[in-house]
């Protein structure tokens, strides 16, 4: 859905803009994205301006526990020396998967897609390892088993 990755673009920009200079507060959170003008932003449709900032606002509401989780499984490189945009999409995707109602197939891919558009070349491995290894341990999909044996 377009509307959809546009609101993860915009709040990648805007968590990556508040890493960057160090003010990851809900306090500090701009009235629109980071990097678009007044003009720009008038012009989103209403849902990605909502889920944006419910994407902004939900990350940072949490981001104790989504570092955490990302700690544990960024076992050779520490949440710090992971690049700034890769742990804020890392960061916004756990918020996902943690509290979201979207297919972890679908977090994780977008993840990836993120990281293809708007980091280096082969980070996107990395961000997809360790999603992967996260949702399969902490969020298994539970598979839908059906009987369609007849049973008197």
């Amino acid at each position: 859905m377009k509307t959809r990755h546009k609101a993860r673009e915009l709040a990648l920009q805007t968590l990556y803009a508040m890493d960057f200079n160090h003010t990851l507060t809900l306090e500090s959170i701009p009235y629109i994205f980071s990097g678009i003008t007044d003009e720009e932003y008038s012009l989103l449709e209403d849902e990605v301006k909502l889920y944006g900032m419910y994407l902004v606002k939900g990350t940072l509401e949490n981001l104790e526990k989504i570092d955490e989780s990302i700690s544990k499984f960024s076992l050779n490189r520490p949440l710090e020396r992971i690049d700034i945009v890769d742990r804020n999409i890392l960061r916004m995707s756990v918020f996902c998967l943690m509290f979201g109602d979207i297919h972890p197939h679908i977090i994780i891919d977008e993840a990836v897609k993120l990281s293809q558009d708007f980091s280096t070349e082969v980070n996107y491995k990395f961000i997809n390892g360790i999603l992967d290894a996260m949702q399969k341990q902490l969020f298994p999909i539970q598979e839908q088993h059906t009987d369609d044996s007849f049973k008197d």
